[in-house]
């Protein structure tokens, strides 16, 4: 395992991080088989670890707590606050109110006395960055958080917290968390020349698009037992249905994914690796990233993914990608992973004061 530096913090973690959105009621129900892919993770010397309070409702936090016991020293633990996590109208978003209560659950249920890399899940535009950023501030000179990061952020965004934090002297932003893969560059465009701008540590989620990149969907429109198309269109559909969209195969981009599929497999042959290897290694190529997020639900998964770990890309390689998949591209609108307040009918019409209506 290699390691890089998160931004410009000192903090070195690893290329790879595990992500545990699949643990628990919403994935892997099997606590032990989950606790297992942890431990296997850090004995290939995987040291950043990253879930949320929201993922199957606070489960996976438990999981992870319990993973952790006896090797937390040696683990960057990251987690995330804002989705909401009950259907009580103050239980998410960035407000003191709730980042106050919220960050006491996330210790508990993690069973620490602090949390490494304490993340914005989402932008909330209802809430002023200044009682946002105070709040986190106040987190880390109680010890309860070493540093603060985003996930989703538009650039213009990110450029408005470093200011305000600047300004108003609060601790700042010092990771983005973003969808980066071969299908979806868009982050390529504003989102990563800001965080080198910013010199902040970059973690990208959904590296296989959603398990699109392995090649386990095909355009006969057959969903894979177990996969996570066939969740969405079950168990995950009522919690999650920008993902509905995601895997809806009949969609013109996810038409285009199978054209483009089969060129990508030609690729990776040329360079003697699985595709699932290439996609994987795909954003490592990029100086802006720190770490790529894999999420394996299964421990066989994880093995699978654990082969492609020390794949590098160089210029033979990147170069039909880049013919294939123009920097900056994304085909499918819903792998944006993030529906934008600010382009909802109302905004664009009517102006952002209807964000607080």
């Amino acid at each position: 395992m290699k390691y890089r530096y998160l931004g410009r913090t000192g903090l070195q973690v690893s290329e790879y991080m595990l992500g545990t959105m699949s643990y628990g009621s919403d994935g892997n129900t099997d606590e032990r088989e989950c606790i297992s892919i942890v431990h296997t993770a850090l004995d290939r010397g995987i040291n950043f670890i990253d879930t949320a309070d929201t993922y199957s409702h606070g489960e996976a936090e438990e999981i992870v707590g319990k993973a952790i016991a006896g090797r937390r020293d040696k683990i960057v633990l990251a987690t995330k606050f804002r989705l909401p996590a009950s259907d009580e109208r103050n239980h998410q978003g960035g407000s003191r109110y709730w980042i106050m209560k919220q960050v006491e659950n996330s210790l508990r249920r993690l069973k620490t006395d602090h949390i490494d890399l304490y993340q914005m899940h989402r932008p909330d535009p209802n809430t002023d960055l200044d009682e946002t950023l105070g709040a986190l501030t106040d987190l880390v000179s109680q010890g309860k958080v070493r540093y603060l990061g985003c996930s989703t952020f538009p650039a213009w965004y990110l450029a408005e917290t470093q200011a305000v934090s600047r300004l108003q002297k609060l601790s700042r932003f010092v990771n983005e968390s973003s969808p980066y893969s071969l299908f979806q560059r868009t982050v390529e465009r504003e989102t990563m020349p800001a965080v080198q701008q910013y010199r902040m540590g970059f973690t990208a989620w959904s590296p296989l698009n959603g398990g699109w990149l392995t090649g386990k969907y095909r355009s006969d429109g057959a969903v894979p037992a177990g996969s996570r198309a066939e969740r969405v269109q079950g168990q995950w559909g009522e919690h999650y249905p920008i993902l509905q969209t995601r895997f809806d195969m009949r969609r013109p981009g996810n038409q285009k994914k199978f054209e483009i599929l089969s060129k990508l497999e030609s690729i990776a042959e040329k360079a003697n690796l699985p595709l699932m290897s290439m996609a994987m290694a795909f954003p490592l190529a990029n100086p802006a990233v720190t770490s790529v997020i894999v999420g394996p639900r299964k421990l066989e998964q994880y093995k699978e993914m654990e082969l492609g770990f020390d794949t590098q890309l160089n210029a033979s390689t990147l170069d039909p990608i880049d013919a294939l998949l123009p920097p900056g591209n994304l085909i499918e609108e819903a792998d944006r992973g993030y529906v934008s307040p600010w382009m909802t009918p109302e905004v664009r019409r009517e102006g952002v004061s209807k964000l607080r209506a």
